[in-house]
């Protein structure tokens, strides 16, 4: 979604509000703005990247700023709708979704109120003017009570030296410095910056100088929070001589695949624990983080035998699940604040289940929540479009299945798990995607097919496809081909076959044929002998190292992944900053 950064001290508001900006730009990128107190209050902003803005930034002199990059979810991406909003003599930024704002803004507008954008957010900046009596912390008091949905905020006026930030279910965060203090979206804003952060709470607000902070909980008491290192600072953001961070990100698989696994150790038993006696597991999560929760599914099955369902979190945290004490709920996010993620974790613990967080976040809301956190290991993710964390996610569901199948059954595993790293550095070196990519890149639809595990990663093909190319398709179970989708099969199309379990590989290997009797093109993925002989020199083939036949959708997924990132490459899409999306949906 959204990111906001705010800064008052000794230095260039502007300077350091612009490089926060360009850090946290994998938010949001369809425009981007800034305000500061100097001689007065100047806000600019434009549509655009933060890039866009940097010229004219480059002039002011200030020593409190507020920043805002954008990711639409009210009004179309314009210069009017970009943020900071104003109204007289303050400025607000906002992450979030006012929910209530249409009420409000027609109360404010018969007050006399005038609206210059089509966002929610600019009844936040109309409310504080509204409010404001000489203190722009009681006009935030008084404001986030009529406020409905979700939101970080920080806003500055004209006549003080204070920047005054709100939170509620949108993740913020106070940074403390050496000469001067800092608030923000998430911590790689503050990388460099700061040494010790605080994470705000919901209902909090914050009034930061340069010399102090204070903090005030939901019923405006003051209240002391934890101090906790910033642990961004030593963190790595450059592409390191990569063109992309797809790219980068996905070579750094093998290092998250390897990472998580030493994560899990730590937690093991402790998951354990509070599993113990669980009759039923539902595993939920959104895109990526959703196929990822699908082989979770399958794992938990096949290795403790434990009936296991999987649902989107969109859809599980509106409906009314059966859940009880003996009921654990798998919530799957990379960022940790995924709103629908997180409010269906919300539901889980009021209906008595216990919740297990697996995310790459390990400050954020869902592991606030969580009975038990199963951390992802894959470090900063920046391309908007999950890779290392996808095939985190899938080490970390394989081994918390396999703990709860027994000590001696987690070894085995375990063991196993260890021979990865080396054999997707094997496949990043062998794959050849270029002939394939390009078909791709040409086709009018491509459909990713499987069937079992292999059908979960061609969600996430087909998905990832979509978001970095933009090419169309789907990813469809291999048995469903001939009920319906073999309709949409022509010479203009492109199947993508997964077959990496022998046990139903001539099932698939039927689908293979169905598309080639049908004039399609047919590509196949595969680790299987037989399979490769039958099509060796009939269609494109993605030779895959062998290797057990759970552990499969790691490499496949690199090469679905690879796939995307390169047809992307060929029709020259902006790999990393996709169209319309962002990288943390913090908002429904």
């Amino acid at each position: 979604m959204c990111g906001i950064i705010g800064y008052i001290g000794g230095g260039n508001a502007a300077e350091i509000v612009l490089g926060g900006l360009k850090r946290l730009e994998y938010r949001g990128y369809d425009s981007a703005g800034a305000a500061f107190v100097a001689d007065g209050l100047r806000v600019v902003k434009k549509q655009g990247r933060v890039e866009t803005l940097e010229p004219y930034l480059k002039e002011i002199s200030a020593r409190i700023g507020i920043g805002h990059t954008r990711w639409a979810t009210h009004g179309v991406p314009s210069d009017a709708n970009a943020h900071p909003h104003r109204a007289g003599g303050i400025a607000v930024v906002h992450n979030g979704i006012i929910e209530n704002y249409a009420e409000l803004k027609a109360e404010l507008i018969s007050g006399g109120a005038k609206f210059l954008s089509d966002t929610d957010s600019e009844v936040v900046a109309h409310l504080l003017n509204k409010n404001y009596r000489g203190d722009l912390t009681e006009a935030m008091q008084k404001t986030v009570k009529l406020l409905k949905g979700s939101y970080a905020l920080m806003a500055i006026c004209e006549t003080e030296q204070k920047i005054v930030a709100a939170r509620c279910k949108s993740p913020l965060i106070i940074g403390y410095g050496d000469d001067g203090n800092y608030c923000a979206s998430d911590e790689p804003a503050l990388a460099g910056l700061c040494d010790t952060i605080t994470i705000l709470e919901d209902g909090d607000i914050a009034e930061i100088t340069q010399k102090n902070i204070k903090i005030f909980d939901k019923f405006f008491k003051p209240v002391a929070r934890l101090k906790e290192p910033n642990l961004a600072v030593s963190a790595s953001l450059g592409l390191d001589g990569y063109p992309h961070y797809m790219l980068k990100e996905l070579r750094e698989t093998p290092l998250s695949v390897e990472a998580t696994a030493r994560a899990f150790e730590k937690v093991k038993n402790t998951l354990s624990a509070a599993l113990a006696g669980v009759e039923r597991v539902i595993l939920t999560g959104c895109g990526t983080a959703y196929h990822a929760a699908l082989i979770g599914k399958r794992y938990i099955e096949c290795f403790a035998r434990i009936p296991a369902e999987c649902e989107t979190a969109g859809e599980f945290r509106y409906k009314n699940p059966i859940i009880d004490e003996k009921t654990a709920v798998f919530a799957v996010s990379q960022s940790g604040e995924t709103a629908d993620t997180v409010e269906a974790a919300r539901l889980a613990l009021s209906l008595g289940g216990k919740v297990v967080a697996v995310t790459n976040s390990h400050r954020s809301e869902l592991t606030r929540l969580a009975t038990v956190v199963v951390p992802v290991a894959a470090g900063p993710e920046i391309c908007v479009a999950a890779t290392k964390s996808y095939t985190g996610q899938i080490a970390a569901l394989y081994l918390a299945a396999a703990a709860l199948a027994g000590e001696k059954f987690y070894l085995e595993c375990a063991e196993k798990l260890k021979s990865i790293p080396k054999l997707l550095t094997y496949t990043f070196e062998s794959l050849d995607m270029r002939s394939l990519a390009h078909i791709c890149a040409s086709s009018s639809s491509v459909y990713f097919l499987g069937r079992d595990l292999d059908y979960a990663v061609a969600l996430e093909g087909s998905l990832k496809l979509k978001e970095v190319s933009y090419v169309s398709g789907e990813g469809y179970p291999s048995g469903e081909l001939k009920h319906g989708t073999l309709a949409l099969i022509d010479y203009n199309t492109t199947s993508v076959v997964i077959i990496c379990d022998e046990a139903l590989a001539g099932k698939s290997e039927n689908a293979v044929e169905q598309v080639l009797s049908r004039g399609g093109k047919v590509a196949v993925i595969t680790n299987i002998e037989g399979v490769k002989k039958r099509f060796t020199g009939k269609l494109p083939l993605v030779d895959l190292p062998p290797c057990d036949k759970f552990l499969s959708p790691l490499l496949s997924a690199v090469a679905v992944q690879m796939l995307a990132y390169k047809a992307a490459a060929v029709l020259g899409r902006e790999i990393d900053k996709p169209r319309n999306l962002a990288k943390s949906v913090t908002v429904e």
